[in-house]
């Protein structure tokens, strides 16, 4: 697993839906970045902005020197051209597919011109990777927790990212199974050395997954700093409770 980009991310995006009002500016860089937030602080609008699904009314995204949104100069790169990687809390896998399909659309959507027989055979080692080649030719509803977030992970690193966007990663699993994953997507993050936001409400995340967190409010990002800074000085309740008394 090859890093795919060394740029720096920065970005400052508005957007208004009805009532709520993303108004957000951040520069992560290179290193990972946890995103913490009360539910309906704008976390997951933001992810969506960035990688082209949601297109903001204003602001500016650029990955180093390549700028993919800006609103003032008409620039509005497409999500499949910015090859940023996204992991929804469900994992996002497709239902009829099995787990080395999965891996080989993304592949195919790369569009690495690949014959079919080599995009499955890329897609069988990128599961081998990570240590599931044997769960190729189950379907996801055939799969655990864990299992789905490893197919899940191999997938978007198929695709090659320049960044990563984690989206609630270990929500969905059971106790038991959040060490592990939290262990594989540490690895794979250092592994990557891309650009990496995670979101998350768990504080396990935040200390397994990086050193930096973001906190939003109301559609902003109020604070960004190293961890033993944020949790010595607070900027929020939401960040007191989850940083210093785990969420409770």
């Amino acid at each position: 697993m090859t890093p795919s980009s060394t740029a720096g991310l920065a970005f400052s995006l508005a957007q208004s839906v009805g009532a709520f009002a993303l108004d957000a500016a951040l520069e992560p860089g290179t290193s990972p970045v946890a995103l913490i937030g009360p539910n309906g602080a704008g976390k997951t609008s933001l992810l969506l902005a960035l990688l082209g699904i949601r297109k903001p009314a204003r602001g500016r995204i650029a990955l180093g020197a390549e700028v993919l949104f800006d609103s003032e100069h008409h620039v509005d790169v497409p999500p499949e051209e910015r090859r940023f990687a996204y992991l929804p809390q469900d994992f996002g896998l497709f239902p009829h597919l099995t787990a080395l399909e999965n891996v080989a659309f993304a592949i195919a959507c790369r569009g690495s011109g690949q014959p079919r027989r080599a995009r499955r055979r890329e897609a069988g080692a990128c599961l081998a990777r990570f240590g599931i080649a044997h769960l190729g030719p189950r379907l996801p509803a055939q799969l655990s927790g864990g299992e789905r977030q490893r197919v899940a992970l191999a997938r978007a690193t198929a695709t090659r990212p320049r960044a990563l966007f984690l989206d609630e990663p270990t929500a969905s699993l059971d106790v038991g199974a959040r060490a592990e994953v939290r262990a594989l997507l540490a690895e794979t993050i250092r592994a990557l050395a891309i650009p990496t936001l995670i979101v998350t409400h768990d504080l396990g995340d935040v200390l397994a997954l990086t050193t930096r967190v973001a906190v939003m409010e109301a559609g902003r990002v109020v604070a960004c700093a190293e961890l033993d800074r944020v949790r010595a000085e607070p900027p929020t309740a939401f960040a007191a409770r989850l940083l210093r008394d785990g969420g409770r």
